[in-house]
């Protein structure tokens, strides 16, 4: 079950609720951009694409390079400039952090954060790890000559995906983009998240991002946060919970719904 906590900046209270799911979105509505973690890639948004695009929706997915955080932000903005109007970013993981400094972009309206990172001003994604107490990523990743970190394809499933079909996990696995390991030591020149409306949902059974540490980063930004019982490849395993979010950061923009 969804549970949502619309919050003030700073507070974050549970209520329950059901997610406003219009039937059609008109061509004023916000265009949706999804950056995907590291060790993905934008295919792996197919079903949460199909699921807005049914209801009228543009949405596009980055393919970020993983080569820096600078890098991919410029990827983002590409993105972002290839619409007309207001966007609506979603970050997924590493994504999360990518929209967080590429957020400040004037037509970006509202973040959605999906089992991601939040990092503020000054603060990288392993910078969240250490506070958090979890093991850095190069500590349990495979790092090749260029600096490149990946998982094994066999570590890959259980740690991502566990609550996947297995044989969807395994190709997913084969698929993933490796992320320069520097990046995640990168520190943000700027947190949109501080001037912009945020979303966050967490994933209570991830083994890569901590739930705890997402439901920290999730008050202190004083976001409207919900949580389900999904790994962390959440938009995979739970797709309907996961557009429900990106809704309501929709229909809190527009006013769209029933």
């Amino acid at each position: 079950m969804l549970r949502a906590s619309p919050g003030a900046p700073g507070t974050s209270t549970h209520r329950m609720t059901t997610p406003r799911v219009p039937s059609q979105y008109g061509p004023n509505a916000p265009a949706i951009v999804l950056v995907h973690d590291a060790w993905s890639d934008g295919s792996a948004w197919g079903d949460v694409i199909s699921r807005l695009q049914e209801l009228g929706l543009a949405v596009s997915a980055v393919q970020p390079p993983l080569t820096s955080l600078v890098a991919d932000v410029v990827a983002v903005h590409r993105a972002i400039d290839a619409h007309r109007g207001a966007i609506v970013l979603v970050g997924h993981g590493w994504g999360g952090a990518v929209i967080s400094q590429a957020g400040d972009a004037a037509a970006v309206v509202a973040l959605v954060y999906l089992a991601a990172y939040a990092p503020d001003h000054g603060e990288s994604v392993e910078d969240l790890r250490r506070a958090e107490g979890a093991p850095a990523h190069v500590d349990f990743l495979r790092r090749d000559s260029g600096g490149l970190l990946a998982f094994p394809q066999d570590t890959w499933p259980s740690r991502i995906a566990q609550d996947v079909p297995i044989i969807n996990a395994r190709v997913l696995a084969a698929a993933q983009r490796p992320i320069q390991a520097d990046s995640l030591e990168e520190r943000l020149g700027a947190a949109a998240w501080h001037v912009r409306p945020c979303w966050f949902l967490v994933a209570e059974r991830d083994r890569l991002v901590p739930p705890a540490l997402q439901r920290r980063m999730a008050m202190r930004m004083g976001a409207r946060w919900s949580s389900v019982r999904s790994g962390h490849a959440l938009f995979l395993s739970r797709p309907r919970e996961t557009t429900a979010v990106i809704l309501e950061a929709v229909d809190a923009l527009v006013g769209a719904g029933p």
